[in-house]
């Protein structure tokens, strides 16, 4: 008892305080790949940090703070072992297109709204999590992520032209209208700034290409930088982004006005379900690669938790990464130690090399955003989902449209909705086969046959239906029974293959009750076959099978056709040319059948 009581409550103690489960893990050989695998994650950061912030219309050190709190209570309280969280790309652009609407990005007014959004979000994701709604996300499809992403690019390279090509943009117009003033505008452009944001472009691309495991973004803008300086920038129109204070996240307090929460609550929300969505995709990407196994809702609530502490420490709305975890896991980190340590290792550059910023040009850092918003277009599954799923594509279709055209958080929520539409409309049509006998196979093995083939039974149907009966379903089983009765008006017997009917409702359950009726009028019968204990027990309670009948409810479908066949009119059988079952060559005049 004693023993039990304490499984339990550590069992307890585990699911709310997570890293309970890891801290063990870590030794010395551990913490060593955790922290090689730290330091690299740590430098990579610290470019990908300032882009960030400036894609959310935030200060640059807004990415950093946000790269050294949100990681950190992610990785304490999250699931996955090797997800790294922190500014995102996609994050980012919600976050300056949801603010931007009510400040001008880089106020305080500005800054404190983005960190009152990300407390907002971090409270939806810790409500989905403590609800145990992980679950959610399995319902919707990754074509979302893939589509809103793409258009995200495209957004993201929109924003970043005035700083490439040095010419003024208005803020806050629709992305058509914003190319129509960039090709107005492109006869006034600057050809020193263009020249140092291709050529930081270039450069990142090249240490990429040559140097893949080196911090190309890091080595580029700082040769941008160097450009910059050879040819006196700032006596160019080159703008420098300033340098950054040198000191640890401050303190923050979002604003917790009933005004302003009412104002972002739907973007809030926005911003949650895209963070869950990216989090829960990316820690089950590296999972299938470590076999860990990856609780959702515990996922839920370690992003949560690290937005919400995190709008009170400057860092605004973060995620999972999908660079920083997969160079996490190539790196060889073992545990979340890693996560933690190339925060701790962020916050030390941050407090002795951040002032070096003062000397990075604009057009650099938009260089190497052009560069983060190429990778963000996922080529490889666009062109596979366009290639094997019309429903799929529709999903990105429509998701990458919108983000264009429409606010990112419609955007968010049309390609949501719609693949949950999608999903509903699946379950709504289980598949259903009209099965037979296999000639001459020994033991007896079942094919699917056309629901008009005259290899079928005259007398009794098989239908085998693969999904849920519940009450978004009943219509399209009762319209497949109907069509058959239809083809076959003297049919009265169906057995109904239930292997794989994952559950049956009450609307679900009338329906076969119903069924059975009519059936029953025609002097035949309704049978079920293979039906699971809990639906044999809920169609017991619910008095549904005392009118389909308990004789009529078997094991399988090889204790169901020999009883069921005793019951076929033998007048009928003596005359049928078809003979599909075994059974049918021993029909006698007494209406018995011969044994197998």
């Amino acid at each position: 008892m004693n023993f039990s009581l304490h499984s339990l409550g550590l069992f307890a103690a585990r699911q709310a305080l997570p890293f309970l489960s890891w801290t063990p893990r870590v030794n010395g050989k551990s913490l060593r790949a955790d922290i090689v695998a730290a330091l690299t994650g740590a430098v990579i950061v610290l470019p990908q940090g300032v882009a960030f912030a400036i894609i959310a219309g935030l200060p640059p050190q807004y990415g950093l703070y946000t790269a050294i709190v949100t990681p950190i209570i992610a990785a304490l309280f999250g699931s996955s072992w090797q997800l790294v969280s922190g500014p995102t790309t996609a994050i980012s652009l919600v976050v300056f297109s949801a603010i931007s609407q009510h400040a001008e990005p880089g106020s305080p007014e500005f800054i404190s709204l983005a960190l009152t959004l990300t407390f907002m979000a971090g409270a939806y994701q810790l409500a989905f999590g403590l609800a145990q709604l992980g679950r959610l996300v399995n319902f919707v499809s990754h074509s979302v992520v893939v589509g809103f992403t793409a258009g995200a690019a495209i957004l993201i390279v929109t924003s970043q032209m005035k700083s490439v090509l040095g010419i003024e943009i208005a803020r806050g117009d629709s992305f058509l209208y914003t190319w129509g003033d960039i090709a107005s505008k492109a006869d006034g452009t600057n050809p020193y700034v263009l020249a140092i944001a291709i050529g930081t472009l270039v450069l990142a691309i090249a240490m990429k290409q040559l140097f893949p495991k080196s911090p190309y973004m890091l080595v580029a803008m700082i040769l941008g930088s160097l450009m910059s300086l050879a040819i006196n920038g700032p006596a160019h129109g080159v703008a420098l982004i300033g340098a950054i204070p040198s000191h640890l996240p401050p303190l923050s307090m979002p604003d917790f006005s009933f005004i302003t929460l009412r104002e972002l609550a739907s973007q809030a929300l926005a911003v949650a379900v895209l963070g869950l969505i990216e989090a829960v995709s990316i820690g089950r990407s590296i999972a299938a690669k470590t076999h860990q196994r990856i609780d959702a809702s515990q996922e839920f609530v370690g992003q949560g938790l690290s937005n919400i502490v995190g709008s009170f420490f400057s860092s605004y709305a973060g995620s999972g990464s999908f660079t920083r975890s997969g160079l996490n896991h190539t790196a060889g980190a073992e545990t979340p130690m890693a996560a933690i340590l190339a925060a701790v290792f962020l916050a030390i550059i941050v407090l002795t090399l951040a002032p070096l910023t003062a000397y990075l040009p604009i057009p650099a850092m938009a260089g190497i955003i052009l560069l983060v918003a190429y990778r963000l277009v996922d080529l490889h599954h666009i062109r596979t989902i366009l290639r094997v799923s019309r429903s799929e594509s529709a999903v990105l279709i429509v998701t990458f449209v919108a983000t264009l055209l429409l606010e990112l958080e419609f955007a968010i929520y049309a390609g949501v909705l719609l693949s949950l539409v999608l999903y509903l409309n699946r379950t709504a049509n289980p598949r259903m086969y009209s099965v037979i006998p296999c000639p001459d196979s020994t033991p007896r093995r079942f094919i699917p046959v056309g629901p008009v083939s005259n290899r079928r039974c005259p007398q009794l149907e098989i239908l085998e239906i693969n999904g849920a009966v519940f009450f978004g379903s009943v219509n399209a089983v009762a319209h497949r029974l109907n069509f058959i009765y239809q083809t076959d008006p003297l049919l009265n017997h169906v057995l109904i293959v239930a292997d794989s009917i994952a559950a049956i409702d009450v609307s679900g359950a009338e329906m076969l009750s119903e069924e059975a009726a009519t059936l029953n009028e025609k002097g035949g019968a309704l049978y079920i076959s293979g039906l699971r204990l809990e639906d044999k027990m809920f169609l017991k309670r619910g008095g549904y099978l005392d009118i389909i009948g308990r004789d009529n409810i078997f094991m399988s479908k090889k204790t169901a056709l020999p009883a069921i066949l005793k019951r076929l009119d033998l007048n009928r059988c003596e005359t049928c040319v078809r003979r599909i079952f075994s059974e049918c060559q021993g029909m006698s005049e007494e209406g018995r059948v011969s044994p197998d």
